[in-house]
């Protein structure tokens, strides 16, 4: 499906609320000032955390009748874009935390009732990987297990996490589970080069009921069968399920894209470019070009960003499950804004010199959080070159990942 851009309505289902946006802008020196402090402390700091939850931007897409801003995906994903302008970090979390929200408001009415009714600020976290235990009992099941990865979970209330459903031999038995943060406690695992401040750790739960209202069955998510009754009537409650899982991941690399940018225009035109004759580096076209090679990969990002959100907010307008072809393309074009982001930022290392990477230089943030963000299990670009080329070609066999 590519949308078609040919009705007012359908324009503003798929256009970015500026507004929204502009909020996340108006933050970015509150961000880009706690940025190193978010990194050293793992996790977003309070005074950042607290600014982009007064601002509503960690719940871009939660419906309006749970208390949250009801925008599109688009939109969510500039605003995130603009987050990671300031850190990527505080982007990749602020990221997590909305679409794991979302996928909170696709349950069951009274499982939102559970997590919104007393707490329209709730927030999720959220991993899709199994656990330990996954035991039917009586009205749900008993669950156990450790989910790592779990990024913005020092913030979150709530958590969507991965489990294993009692079904016959054949059947899926993968789901996502409701659970309160009263159930679980993190365990600091995330020591890693880059998203130091993202708190990636470690979700652990021991023994706890989960309703079966709490549950829904990851293969109808896939389809588009949420337990939710507001289909009908919500936007968001028509997404696609794993194309938005998806591209979220990238949206912090594009805000990384744009900070190393401004940085590069800002620094480098005047630089001395050692072992040669060129006194400023504007005037080199080793470097000339270079920066044009760059800004090229982060033009074509872009337009693949808006492109995907084009169609999954436009099918999700018009009410329809986006076509599986359609969803196979966006799951690859996640991963070449992953791949060429990354080869964007590591043009302009090089062109700015081995300085870039000092400690004290900004641009070496910026390129340890783009590594380590292009390197999700979601985000390679192999698999979702793989799952898209199957359904082109009509491949004998089924598809090896979700789309």
């Amino acid at each position: 499906m590519t949308t078609t851009l040919d009705s007012p309505s359908l324009n503003e289902a798929i256009a970015p609320d500026t507004e929204i946006v502009a909020r996340a802008t108006a933050l970015l020196p509150l961000i880009e000032k706690h940025a190193e402090a978010t990194s050293a402390q793992r996790r977003v700091v309070p005074e950042v955390v607290d600014a982009l939850e007064a601002a509503g931007l960690l719940k871009i897409m939660v419906p309006q009748h749970l208390g949250g801003l009801g925008a599109n995906l688009r939109t969510m994903m500039e605003s995130v874009a603009e987050i990671g302008h300031g850190d990527g970090s505080t982007a990749w979390a602020a990221a997590l935390l909305n679409v794991c929200t979302w996928f909170a408001t696709t349950f069951s009415d009274r499982a939102q009732e559970d997590m919104f009714g007393e707490d329209p600020n709730a927030h999720a976290s959220g991993i899709f990987s199994p656990p330990l235990k996954s035991e039917r009992v009586d009205g749900g099941y008993l669950v156990s297990g450790r989910w790592g990865y779990a990024s913005g979970s020092f913030a979150a209330t709530w958590a969507t996490l991965g489990i294993a459903l009692d079904v016959p031999e054949g059947q899926d038995p993968r789901a996502l589970a409701l659970i309160p943060a009263t159930a679980w406690r993190i365990e600091p695992t995330w020591f890693v080069a880059g998203m130091k401040g993202s708190g990636s750790d470690t979700i652990v739960v021991e023994d706890h009921f989960v309703p079966d209202h709490r549950i829904q069955s990851f293969a109808d998510m896939v389809e588009g069968r949420f337990a939710t009754s507001h289909k009908p009537d919500e936007q968001s409650a028509n997404m696609a399920f794993i194309p938005v899982a998806s591209l979220v991941l990238v949206a912090a690399q594009l805000g990384l894209a744009r900070h190393a940018l401004d940085v590069t225009l800002a620094k480098l035109p005047p630089k001395n470019v050692a072992y040669t004759y060129y006194t400023n580096a504007r005037n080199s076209p080793t470097h000339q070009v270079a920066v044009a090679e760059a800004v090229s990969r982060f033009d074509q990002a872009e337009l693949l960003m808006q492109r995907a959100t084009a169609d999954i907010d436009g099918a999700a307008a018009a009410r329809v499950q986006l076509d599986r072809r359609t969803r196979a393309r966006v799951r690859m074009d996640t991963g070449m804004i992953g791949e060429l982001v990354k080869e964007g930022i590591d043009r302009l290392m090089t062109a700015n010199g081995a300085s870039s990477f000092a400690d004290a230089n900004v641009l070496s943030r910026i390129w340890r959080d783009s590594e380590i963000a292009g390197r999700h299990a979601l985000v390679m670009p192999e698999l979702g070159k793989e799952a898209y080329g199957r359904l082109l070609l009509g491949a004998d066999e089924p598809l090896t990942l979700d789309v």
